[in-house]
């Protein structure tokens, strides 16, 4: 599987940005897939997912209210719209991808086989 990232760029706080994942390759019947985020110096974190199974979604608690995954079946994208950004949602933002069956998808990131490159976010203080 290949993955990409778009939609990143400078935000103001209280903006909004939606970012985007095309994944592209072999079928794969059941996973889960996952945005994360790391900033300098910072160990990368996981901070919304979503399972193929039901399309349960899960977050951390500080994304909670302000950011929303979503899938788009037919175009093989998975998208993160995030709102009311704060200068500490800067980071790079990735996205991956977990082959298998998830009733609940995870946010940790050993169980993600496939990652993107990535794409910045910005949002000055």
């Amino acid at each position: 599987l290949q993955v990409v990232e778009s939609g990143g760029g400078l935000m103001r706080p209280g903006g909004s940005l939606r970012l985007s994942c095309k994944y592209t390759g072999p079928t794969v019947r059941d996973y889960a897939i996952s945005w994360f985020r790391q900033a300098p110096g910072e160990e990368r974190l996981g901070v919304a997912c979503i399972s193929n199974e039901g399309g349960r979604t899960h977050y951390r608690d500080f994304v909670k209210g302000r950011f929303t995954i979503s899938k788009a079946h037919a175009e093989n994208t998975v998208f993160l719209q995030m709102n009311n950004l704060k200068s500490e949602d800067t980071a790079i933002y990735m996205c991956a991808i977990a082959d298998g069956y998830y009733h609940t998808c995870p946010l940790g990131t050993p169980e993600y086989d496939y990652w993107g490159q990535g794409t910045q976010v910005t949002v000055p203080s």
